[in-house]
């Protein structure tokens, strides 16, 4: 089966006109009949109610489409990832990264994409709210936790701990808490999105579960200033191993009660449909799950 047949079908069934879906791909209307007629001799199937005035599926033709939609975008997908493993990759990528991670990790990564692949081009959003894919003008998003929204399309790049953390000069300072509840007494940098400030802290031990309710004197809505404070010596911050990887290897923090878990966060490449995933989305994704399995391996 023909797969321009199969594009012709789904641009005529989207505009509902035999002459602008030939148009678009550059045929004449003539060829876009006999097209057509050609797919539902193959298929033994009417796609299409035509009449002098206007097009319609009919009910075989909607179910087909759903099919032959997905088809195309799986083989464009298949199509990006050759290319991508050809080293083909060109055009721009349009980025958001929350604050804290994008400062701090994986810019360098995207510099260093940029120099291996010079037809490349990035524009670059930095910031903790959820990114609107059509009003923000983003293809991609690299964020914590999975999307609710089942139509977009999300890749796993990596799972990473949460981690409650401080400076040596903090510690020194004002002691080091041995167990969860000994927060209470200190002084917790706290983060905010939105309305909800992150105050409530989660470790667990033996099965047991242990939720803190903590509280501090600086409180902000970005994660990457929060990380700051904690490194200079302001308090204790309960943050993304991945985030504060480079102070933890650096001891410039120190990571507080080893004995005990927290709940993981999942990070996730995200694009609102399989029309971004192109050879530069497929490289990006290969990149951050290989860096971010580098990093994690060494804190």
């Amino acid at each position: 089966m023909n797969t321009s047949d199969l594009t012709l079908f789904v641009r005529t069934a989207d505009s509902g006109n035999i002459t602008r879906a030939a148009t678009k791909l550059g045929i004449s209307p003539a060829s876009a009949s006999a097209a057509l007629k050609r797919l539902e001799k193959q298929l033994e199937t009417t796609l299409f109610v035509r009449s002098t005035r206007q097009l319609r599926l009919t009910a075989e033709g909607e179910g087909f489409l759903l099919y032959c939609r997905n088809a195309l975008d799986t083989l464009d997908e298949g199509i990006a990832s050759l290319s991508a493993m050809k080293g083909k990759v060109a055009g721009e990528i349009r980025f958001a990264v929350s604050s804290d991670l994008g400062r701090n990790i994986v810019l360098p990564w995207l510099d260093e994409t940029l120099e291996q692949h010079p037809e490349l081009s990035l524009n670059l959003s930095l910031s903790d709210t959820l990114s609107d894919f059509y009003l923000d003008r983003v293809d991609l998003a690299l964020r914590y936790g999975e999307p609710e929204d089942s139509n977009l399309v999300a890749f796993h790049i990596a799972t990473v701990d949460r981690v409650a953390f401080a400076s040596p000069h903090y510690l020194a300072r004002y002691g080091t808490p041995v167990h969860p509840d000994q927060l209470q007494k200190h002084n917790c940098l706290l983060y905010r999105i939105g309305n909800r400030t992150y105050n409530s802290w989660v470790f667990s031990q033996r099965g047991e579960r242990i939720k803190v309710q903590v509280g501090g004197n600086r409180e902000s809505n970005d994660a990457d200033i929060v990380r700051r404070w904690a490194v200079s010596g302001h308090g204790i911050a309960y943050k993304s191993s991945l985030d504060i990887s480079t102070e933890l290897r650096e001891g410039r923090v120190i990571k507080l009660f080893p004995d005990f878990e927290t709940p993981p966060l999942n990070v996730w490449l995200i694009c609102p449909g399989r029309k971004q995933i192109t050879p530069a989305t497929l490289l990006l994704r290969e990149l951050l799950r290989e860096k971010c399995a580098q990093v994690l391996a060494d804190i």
